[in-house]
């Protein structure tokens, strides 16, 4: 006899373990299977870790600037061991603190690897031995890893993916990035801060595509100016190995270039992990590498459910988490919400940090907006200038007629944290007028969120 569960979830990335939790706390029998470290790639070689490694990089910045400050610090030197270190510490720190939350919420951990059988049935290997358990409701998270270009293998030594970039054991003298999305970005910054030259390439019209132009362009001038080469409008064609490293061929408008250095790094997007699970003898609907949900995750196979990158783009935790929650609540027969897309933060750990929520001001155009839009730049910002933090920009769109806030772009020191604020009033549909008279405490970074706000009416008093 098969042991039997509620809820057995597939995959212990941020979608699936949070998915196990919420299903716990709703008194659903559950049971969670990995087959590698818990905390999937986010926590072991993904979110976590990259910021560990861009905190090093931002303090060793710091240190260049200390004379700003009134610090006298001489021979200061990036530790390439050291630095890798420490983020895989904090990356093991963060998987012992999910299986903690397993066995306080007693959710069952089955090692091994996954295969559908059948609605209600999963089996799991491991180390050749297979069992057999049985569930109510399956819930695919099993995660996504790095696409690639047609033709270029990532073999883990000169063609690398985020996982080897945030591993190997030796700093390269030149890098070559292909796809400046914000993991090539923020592999991007991290390198060139400790040393690495850095060329980043981006088939697209500009790096962070999917962000604001005009955050994007402040972006690259940041770059190119801590010297950054950066591609845009390229294409990779091909990659040659050589003795010395590497030489990529990319196209710009019909005209060739060969870049040669020392490694290249694959970073041009994620694909789902579908392979494996027996998707096509049960019945569950994929294509491209993302299964196929409705607005409640259930596949096209009753009792069995997906969530998180394995169901495609927005490649986000904090997307994944949020698709646990409500799919998990569905099945329990709890009052929930579907996930609202248009209301997801983007963030990129860089420096200047850059977040954002809703449309771009491209976008709201193209829907038909008459909008307004308030600026307020870092420049203008007391703190910023205490804190010599002054390169950046807030900058919100409104639409004119009703007030509502239609999209939010920072570019900056702590983007990534002012953006929440952003996230709850178009939640609760805020007007530039209740933003800009909420009392925001003095001297702050988010003030200029109330600035911006006022600036949209003509009503900013810092500027």
């Amino acid at each position: 006899m098969s042991e039997k569960f509620d809820v057995l979830v597939i995959g212990s990335g941020p979608g699936g373990y949070v998915a196990a939790i919420r299903a716990a706390q709703l008194k659903l029998k559950t049971a969670i299977v990995e087959r590698d470290s818990l905390g999937g790639i986010c926590l072991n070689w993904g979110c976590i870790p990259t910021k560990a490694l861009l905190k090093s990089a931002e303090v060793f910045e710091e240190f260049k600037h200390a004379k700003e400050y009134g610090l006298n610090v001489d021979n200061v030197e990036a530790d390439f061991a050291e630095i890798i270190k420490r983020s895989r510490k904090v990356a093991q720190i963060n998987s012992k603190g999910v299986e903690f939350l397993m066995k306080k919420n007693k959710i069952d951990v089955i090692k091994g690897t996954a295969k559908i059988k059948k609605a209600g049935l999963v089996e799991v290997e491991n180390d050749g031995e297979k069992s057999e358990v049985q569930a109510d409701h399956i819930i695919i998270a099993t995660g996504g890893r790095p696409r690639t270009i047609p033709g270029i293998e990532i073999d883990k030594e000169t063609v690398l993916s985020s996982k080897e970039a945030m591993s190997i054991e030796k700093q390269p003298e030149s890098l070559i990035i292909m796809g400046a999305g914000a993991i090539g970005v923020e592999f991007a910054y991290f390198y060139n801060s400790i040393g690495t030259k850095v060329t980043l390439v981006e088939m697209l019209d500009s790096i962070l595509p999917i962000e604001d132009k005009e955050i994007s362009d402040i972006l690259t001038k940041g770059f190119k100016k801590a010297g950054i080469d950066i591609l845009t409008g390229t294409k990779v064609e091909s990659l040659k190995k050589t003795t010395k490293g590497v030489e990529v061929t990319v196209d710009a408008n019909g005209k060739q270039q060969v870049l040669s250095a020392e490694k290249a790094l694959m970073a041009i997007g994620i694909q789902g992990n579908v392979e494996n699970l027996n998707l096509d003898v049960v019945g569950v609907k994929h294509e491209k590498g993302a299964i196929k949900v409705n607005e409640w995750y259930e596949t096209s196979v009753s009792g069995i459910y997906a969530i998180g990158d394995v169901i495609g783009a927005p490649w986000l935790a904090h997307v994944a988490s949020d698709e646990g929650i409500v799919c998990v609540e569905k099945i329990a027969g709890v009052e929930t919400h579907p996930v609202d897309y248009e209301s997801v933060p983007g963030c990129t750990y860089c420096q200047p940090q850059v977040a954002s929520i809703g449309m771009t001001e491209e976008k709201a155009k193209a829907a038909g907006y008459d909008i307004k839009i308030g600026k307020f730049p870092y420049t203008a910002s007391g703190k910023a200038r205490a804190i010599g933090a002054r390169d950046g920009l807030v900058k919100l769109i409104f639409d004119k007629k009703y007030g509502e806030l239609l999209g939010a772009h920072i570019i900056g020191t702590e983007a990534t944290e002012l953006i929440a604020e952003l996230g709850i009033a178009k939640s609760l549909e805020a007007t530039p007028v209740e933003l800009k008279r909420t009392m925001h405490a003095h001297p702050t970074l988010s003030e200029m969120i109330m600035e911006a706000a006022g600036d949209a009416d003509g009503s900013a008093i810092h500027l």
